[in-house]
């Protein structure tokens, strides 16, 4: 997969006459591209699918990138994918299968309170090294609500268990004091303690989470993870590592919190981002009242 994409950006380069920006930004679109399907479990450019390419575009969507930023993002999958055609590495021409998408605003997908703690429970099967990593790494990312690269950033001293807070460094260099509950607190506890020495291979390492080669974990590793017990606890939908940034907000206002107070846990610069949110929670309260109100589904002739 490598190498059909290094060709492609070499094509770009001296056959199209793309400038520097252009490619640099071709690059990062078709690998994150790339880390989407590998998370997928697809190591092939011809195992693609139009499902997977609906499933990619959709993780953009509620990755909260614009419409014009997934546009682009989409135009350099096209590119790509046409390119292969023309080579022969793919059987089909499957351009036409990725659609720009509408503008408007899509509501982000979020999990319900039930399918987050299946989602949890799934991890807390084993007691190996690396499902007390899971664990805590998925607790971490509801009690917080950080973006994978935040979360991936974290070091052990950012961690305060004595407080039951974490520090986080977000955009633009920003620190953050976030509230851990009891329970991310002690699975983040029971890693440090008994899981991440047998992960450790370098004292100098202070990256808090890491994979099974000592290593700070990757974000495909990361997607790898969040994939792993979606599939295992049984979720139909696509479920990525913002996903549960997304249902961290989400639950948060459910349970009546202030939507400052939400801004400042996600670290927005402009509470209008946060206010999405606002309108997911106002719908799923619309449908629980729905669903439960013994007179909600009356008509006027009843």
């Amino acid at each position: 997969m490598d190498t059909d994409l290094h060709r492609f950006l070499q094509y770009v380069r001296f056959e199209r006459g793309y400038a520097a920006n252009t490619l640099a930004a071709y690059e990062q679109d078709l690998r994150q591209f790339q880390t989407f399907m590998q998370a997928s479990g697809l190591t092939q450019w011809d195992a693609l699918s139009a499902d997977v390419l609906e499933r990619f575009v959709t993780s953009l969507q509620d990755e909260g990138y614009s419409t014009a930023t997934v546009g682009r993002k989409i135009a350099a999958v096209r590119s790509f994918l046409h390119f292969l055609f023309a080579e022969g590495v793919i059987s089909g021409e499957l351009a036409h299968w990725v659609h720009q998408p509408k503008v408007g605003k899509r509501l982000p997908h979020t999990l319900s309170r039930e399918a987050m703690q299946r989602l949890l429970d799934a991890a807390s099967v084993e007691e190996t090294p690396l499902a007390l990593r899971d664990r805590a790494l998925l607790e971490m990312l509801y009690a917080t609500g950080m973006r994978a690269s935040e979360v991936l950033g974290l070091r052990v001293g950012d961690v305060d268990l004595v407080n039951n807070t974490v520090l986080c460094m977000g955009k633009g260099s920003k620190e953050r004091l976030i509230p851990l509950y009891p329970a991310a607190r002690d699975c983040v506890r029971r890693y440090i303690e008994e899981g991440r020495p047998f992960l450790l291979r370098e004292a100098a390492e202070k990256t808090l989470f890491l994979n099974k080669r000592g290593d700070a974990l990757t974000r495909q590793g990361l997607w790898f993870i969040v994939q792993h017990y979606a599939q295992a606890a049984g979720l139909e939908a696509w479920v990525t590592p913002h996903t549960l940034r997304h249902t961290f907000a989400t639950h948060l206002l459910d349970g009546g919190a202030d939507l400052r107070e939400v801004q400042q846990f996600l670290g927005h610069a402009n509470i209008t981002t946060t206010q999405i949110y606002t309108e997911i929670s106002s719908q799923r309260k619309r449908e629980a009242y729905d669903r439960a109100h013994p007179r909600a589904h009356l008509t006027d002739d009843d």
